[in-house]
C-alpha cells in the first residue's frame, strides 16, 4: 500500500520530467500512439489523458507502449476510475479535488495521485494527510498565479502544479513562483492538429513548452 509520503515523491519526480504535463481529451484512441511519440519527441514525456472520453482508457494503454513517456490518468472521481487507470497502465494519477474515498483508493491500488486544491483549507488537508505536491485546480478562474503565490506564502511546504486556463501566455507566470514544480495545459495537443495528425507541427509546440525555463 502506498503511503502519502511515498505517493508525493513519486508524483514529484513525474511533475520534475519537463514545464509541461500535457492534458489531454482523447476521442480516438487509434492516434493515442502517434500523438505521445510526438509530445515524448518534443521533450515532454510527462502525459495526462483525461477520463472524459471513452477512449480515454484505450488511449492510456497505447501511450504506455511509447519509449520514453509516462502516463497519467486525469480526472479521477471514483475508486473504479482508479481500478481502470492501472489496469490500463497508467503510472500516476490526477483528480481535480480530493476526498478520502479517492486518495484511499489511490494508495490502496499503489498509484501515485496528484490530488487537486484550489484554496489554502484544502491544500492544509492534503498536507495534514501527507500530500505535499498538489494540482491548483482551476488555476486561472481561482486567481491565477497571483493566488498561487499568495497561497505559497503561509503553506511554502506545497509545491504544485496549476492546471485550467493555463497557456503558453501565462505558463511563465506560474512557473516562475518557488512553489510551482511544473504546469499542466492542453495547448500543446490542439484537437484541430491531432485531428490531421499534424504530428510534426505537435513536436514543436511540445518542444516549445518544455524550454520554458522554471
Amino acid at each position: 500500500m502506498l503511503t502519502p509520503l511515498a505517493a508525493s515523491t513519486q508524483t514529484e519526480a513525474v511533475c520534475r520530467l519537463a514545464p509541461v504535463i500535457p492534458v489531454l481529451v482523447i476521442d480516438d484512441a487509434s492516434s493515442a500512439r502517434a500523438l505521445a511519440e510526438a509530445l515524448v519527441a518534443g521533450g515532454l514525456p510527462a502525459l495526462e489523458v483525461t477520463l472524459r472520453t471513452p477512449a480515454a482508457l484505450e488511449a492510456i494503454s497505447e501511450m504506455s507502449k511509447v519509449e520514453g513517456g509516462t502516463v497519467g490518468a486525469g480526472t479521477l472521481l471514483t475508486p473504479q476510475d482508479v481500478q481502470n487507470a492501472v489496469a490500463a497502465g497508467a503510472k500516476f494519477g490526477v483528480s481535480p479535488g480530493a476526498t478520502d474515498t479517492i486518495l484511499t483508493a489511490c494508495e490502496e491500488a499503489d498509484l501515485p495521485l496528484l490530488p487537486g486544491a484550489a484554496t489554502a483549507s484544502e491544500a492544509m488537508r492534503l498536507l495534514e494527510r501527507g500530500y505535499s505536491v498538489q494540482k491548483f485546480f482551476p488555476a486561472e478562474a481561482n486567481g491565477g498565479a497571483p493566488a498561487l503565490k499568495a497561497i505559497g506564502a503561509p503553506i511554502p511546504q506545497v509545491r504544485f502544479c496549476p492546471t485550467g486556463g493555463v497557456s503558453l501566455k501565462n505558463a511563465g507566470d506560474y512557473l516562475g513562483l518557488s512553489n510551482t514544480l511544473c504546469v499542466g495545459g492542453s495547448w500543446v495537443a490542439p484537437k484541430d492538429l491531432v485531428a490531421k495528425g499534424d504530428w510534426k507541427a505537435i513536436e514543436e509546440l511540445a518542444a516549445e513548452a518544455a524550454a520554458l525555463p522554471r
